[in-house]
């Protein structure tokens, strides 16, 4: 194999169609766009999911589903995660400088996953109730 042999595979590369160059072309006059109507005009098009007057599959299934907008301001945190934190006192100020929540959260919560292996004081965070059992068990607590 010679770099001045290599070419695309057969197929790969196809020629760009020439309208509108005369009967014999098989694409001359109306250039494969047939006669009259929106799509032979230049600037005609349809939009994505229009069914010609007819009610539109988008609009004719049901709408479904919620996101709450207190979920994407609350942080999910776990009793695993809390061990990394030196500091006795946590809140949410403490979980963003270590790097535990992103900025945008203003409220958070913890989870029971894993497990405490210090005492820690919770200040205006929640937690599960499987969470404050195990964070009293390990000798912390929870203030509101």
């Amino acid at each position: 194999m010679e770099l001045n042999t290599l070419r695309p595979a057969d197929g790969r590369v196809t020629k760009k169609k020439r309208v509108g160059r005369g009967i014999g072309s098989g694409s001359g006059k109306t250039c494969g766009r047939g006669h009259k109507g929106q799509t032979s005009r230049s600037g005609g098009s349809i939009r994505p999911g229009f069914e010609g007057g007819q009610m539109p599959l988008q609009k004719r299934l049901p709408k479904y589903g919620f996101t709450s907008r207190i979920a994407r301001v609350t942080a999910q945190v776990t009793l695993s995660e809390l061990n990394k934190i030196e500091n006795e006192v946590v809140d949410l100020d403490v979980l963003k400088s270590n790097g535990i929540v992103s900025g945008v959260s203003t409220r958070a919560k913890v989870f029971n996953s894993g497990e405490i292996k210090k005492s820690l004081t919770l200040k205006g965070i929640t937690a599960t109730k499987g969470a404050q059992d195990a964070i009293i068990a390990a000798g912390g607590a929870i203030k509101e």
